[in-house]
């Protein structure tokens, strides 16, 4: 995975509640109708377009310089419903590398972790006041997300810490995935296990 420790970039203002994987990418999309690094295009397929497939001018990611945010101000249960991992990827294809929203489903959530996306849990009343300083000039105020010192900070400089997991943090700081964060510990893992086969020799025998 590609490492996350911070990112300073364009914001897109918040968004409705309850949007679900459906509406990030719709399932005729997927089990490989288009390759994953390919469905940036499909991300919110539905409100991106038109009937004739051209732009729809009003979806605020085909505006400028929403097209650019790789940071996203969400509503509460942001990535409810099914639990297609292609959400994630979509997202990321899209340039989204941060959904920060008051909560969020449960799969998409670990799903984020997974592919490198960081979901940061904040109040919404705070989303809504870092989103109107975004809104006075999208280009130039942007969002900082520093996962080295667990903090959001506005434009205006201001901080608000926020917590995810040590290990979740740990394998995005060094840009690891689950198998590769097991991996870094083989020395703890033998360790215990020439440990435990002292203790237990008869699991171990052949």
């Amino acid at each position: 995975m590609e490492k996350f420790t911070r990112l300073c970039a364009i914001a897109v203002p918040p968004w409705r509640e309850n949007v679900d994987t459906d509406a990030l990418v719709r399932v005729e999309r997927l089990f490989g109708a288009v390759p994953r690094n390919e469905l940036g295009p499909y991300c919110f397929e539905s409100w991106r377009y038109l009937p004739d497939r051209s732009e729809n001018p009003d979806f605020i990611l085909n505006q400028p310089p929403y097209r650019e945010a790789q940071i996203l101000l969400a509503g509460a249960n942001f990535g409810c419903g099914s639990s297609r991992e292609g959400a994630v990827w979509a997202l990321a294809g899209q340039g989204i590398r941060c959904v920060i929203a008051p909560s969020f489903g449960d799969i998409f959530r670990n799903n984020c972790f997974q592919n490198g996306l960081l979901p940061v849990e904040m109040d919404f009343a705070r989303i809504e006041a870092i989103a109107r300083q975004v809104e006075a000039d999208p280009a130039a105020n942007r969002i900082t997300v520093d996962l080295t010192q667990n903090a959001v900070i506005a434009p205006d400089g201001s901080r608000t810490a926020f917590r995810i997991p040590e290990l979740r943090r740990e394998a995005l700081l060094e840009g690891l995935d689950e198998i590769e964060l097991t991996l870094k510990r083989e020395a703890q893992i033998a360790a215990f296990q020439a440990r435990d086969a002292v203790r237990r020799p008869w699991i171990y025998q052949q």
